[in-house]
């Protein structure tokens, strides 16, 4: 990632956080790109590897998938590939405009959605939920907001993953992206999700990046009935 754009993004993440508008800052950052995604310093116009290589590990191939925060479209359209019908969604109008415009027949669904506005209907609705590097750059006190929602979106038996920069909870905050602890991602287990694998390691393409890679699991409905039973 190009340091000076990397740069150009804390600024404008900044000035919006001074003004109260914490979400404003991303559809800005791709207006400001004008079509050159090399300015968007996630925008690495490939699906996201740490996804990738959990997937190729395993047999999943879910029915209905979400991406959450889906930028120029490269991970939703990788799972699209799998065979999944797939909703992925920004707050930013202009990612989705660009995502649309580089992927015209794509079978993706593509929306502006904002986080914390949500289509109700997604309650419990996927099976799939693919979080890559959203919380990392949202302020503590609205991600600890997201975390519940994120999870109310999987459906009975479904999984989300979860990637992000991982630190230790003595480490210093540092500038954004802020990682995250385990202490925060094992958040996801208050909301009624099982952690399945938790992965903490340095990433093989930026060697100088922690990352945590999390697995969770909602509990199948007759799971969670026999387990209701169980304690009455």
């Amino acid at each position: 990632m190009n340091d000076p754009h990397r740069a150009t993004a804390r600024e404008l993440a900044a000035m919006h956080l001074q003004r109260g508008d914490p979400l404003g800052w991303f559809d800005a950052l791709y207006r400001a790109a004008a079509g050159q995604p090399g300015i968007i310093p996630w925008a690495d116009l490939l699906p996201n590897s740490n996804i990738v290589e959990w997937l190729s590990s395993t047999a999943l191939r879910p029915q209905r998938a979400l991406v959450i925060g889906c930028g120029l479209g490269d991970d939703a359209e990788f799972l699209a590939t799998l065979g999944s019908s797939v909703v992925a969604f920004d707050i930013s109008a202009e990612a989705i405009r660009w995502a649309r415009q580089r992927f015209p027949q794509s079978k993706v669904e593509y929306e502006v959605v904002d986080l914390f506005a949500a289509p109700c209907n997604w309650r419990h609705h996927f099976d799939l939920v693919v979080e890559a590097y959203t919380l990392q750059v949202l302020p503590t006190a609205l991600r600890t907001r997201a975390i519940p929602l994120i999870a109310d979106w999987i459906a009975p038996a479904g999984l989300l993953c979860l990637i992000a920069r991982g630190r230790d909870e003595s480490d210093p905050l540092g500038q954004i992206p802020w990682p995250l602890t385990r202490q925060e991602v094992r958040l996801f287990e208050n909301a009624d999700l099982n952690c399945e694998r938790f992965d903490d390691y340095m990433d093989p393409h930026e060697q100088t990046v922690r990352r945590f890679r999390a697995i969770f699991r909602r509990p199948s409905a007759d799971k969670r009935m026999a387990n209701t039973l169980s304690s009455s």
